[in-house]
């Protein structure tokens, strides 16, 4: 088997394992109104593997145009204008489970024909549909999946200093002809940043409760009963986990961080406050956070040189940075709209990684994004303190 070949396969048992946590009810559920039904996804990594490959590494004309179609891309509306497609408008279970199992057939024997790029992009996209199946599960009620409890958190959570970083600079993006990334990547640049302070953790759940007790909206995984908050779990809800990072939304941690006399960091700010950090509660590590102040592997928190924890896990982290190209920017000719069509000033760049994120998307120069008010992702924040 060759390396691609094994890295796909790796793959697709964690995407396979996600859909084997739901009852197969759910599959024709919604849980996120601005996205399709589940049984999209159950279709769509196939479809798009396929698509990916089909007159480009084969000479084979489509199998089920239509489902080809059907299944081809996902959506991204405003809110409040998701799809309106009822559960009868979608194939059965069976046909696409059985479109998916052709479709992957069909892969497989090409496989040691397709262009490296390409099975970069399968393999990456499917690893990204991961974390995304793993958000939209997280909405389900409990009945509707099967998996471990939560762990509760001690109910005390760290100080958050202001660390210095002094002035330095970065390079954002890849250069071209250094390993796979994706177009948005490219091409990479030198960036000046003046000194700043940053907060040495992730703002905590303990922090942000302060915030809402003081008029704010709770976040959205979060909820009151009798006087008590909860975190909602991906399959059970626990006491209020002060020490966990608070998940929120750019919104909502604009907010935040302008209450404290601060603001987001800029993409460029938390890429050099990130400088030599490694992985914390990453690649599928755990379905929740785990304490911004625990240790990862062999005993580290993640630091960077700078003294910065959790760059690199644990959630996602907002950045002040309107998602855009960078200098010398080409679109993919293969996916002319992976990124350019998000290059709208309507998405915000996030760093990082969160536990559901894959290894290889934890690379610096990986660049995420969403919309400001978009509240499902694993993504919180840290503020920043600009010299004057």
């Amino acid at each position: 088997m060759s390396p691609f070949a094994a890295r796909l396969e790796v793959a697709r048992a964690q995407t396979d394992a996600l859909f084997a946590v739901l009852d197969p009810r759910a599959l024709y559920r919604r849980p996120v109104a601005e996205r399709h039904r589940l049984i999209f996804y159950l279709g769509h990594l196939e479809a798009f593997d396929w698509n990916l490959i089909r007159g480009r590494a084969l000479e084979k004309p489509s199998f089920h145009a239509t489902v080809d179609k059907l299944f081809a891309f996902g959506i991204d509306p405003d809110a409040g204008a998701g799809p309106s497609d009822q559960p009868s408008d979608w194939p059965s279970e069976e046909e696409v489970r059985e479109y998916s199992a052709r479709a992957r057939r069909e892969f497989d024997d090409a496989v040691e024909r397709v262009p490296p790029e390409l099975l970069h992009v399968a393999i990456e996209h499917r690893l990204m549909h991961a974390e995304t199946l793993a958000y939209l599960i997280h909405n389900l009620p409990y009945a509707a999946k099967r998996g471990p409890a939560p762990t509760p958190a001690p109910e005390t959570f760290p100080a958050n200093p202001m660390l210095e970083i002094p002035a330095g600079t970065v390079m954002l993006g890849k250069p071209r002809g250094n390993g796979f990334g994706w177009d948005n990547e490219f091409e990479g640049h030198t960036v000046d940043v003046p000194g700043f302070r940053i907060s040495r953790f992730k703002i905590t759940n303990g922090e942000y409760l302060d915030f809402v007790r003081a008029g704010a909206q709770p976040p959205h995984f979060w909820f009151e009963r009798g006087g008590q908050w909860f975190q909602r779990g991906m399959f059970g809800e626990v006491p209020l986990p002060l020490n966990w990072p608070a998940y929120v939304t750019h919104a909502e941690a604009s907010a935040y961080a302008k209450a404290r006399a601060g603001s987001l960091p800029a993409e460029a700010q938390l890429h050099r406050a990130s400088e030599g950090a490694t992985p914390v509660n990453t690649d599928f590590a755990n379905w929740d956070p785990v304490p911004v102040d625990m240790p990862g592997a062999a005993g580290r928190r993640g630091t960077s040189r700078h003294g910065v924890e959790q760059t690199l896990g644990n959630g996602w982290e907002w950045t002040s940075t309107v998602f855009g190209p960078f200098p010398g920017f080409e679109p993919f000719p293969f996916y002319p709209g992976y990124s350019a069509d998000f290059f709208d000033g309507k998405h915000y760049v996030m760093k990082g990684g969160s536990p559901r994120t894959a290894a290889c998307l934890l690379r610096p120069t990986f660049r995420n994004w969403f919309r400001p008010d978009y509240p499902h992702v694993y993504a919180g924040f840290r503020i920043v303190e600009n010299e004057e």
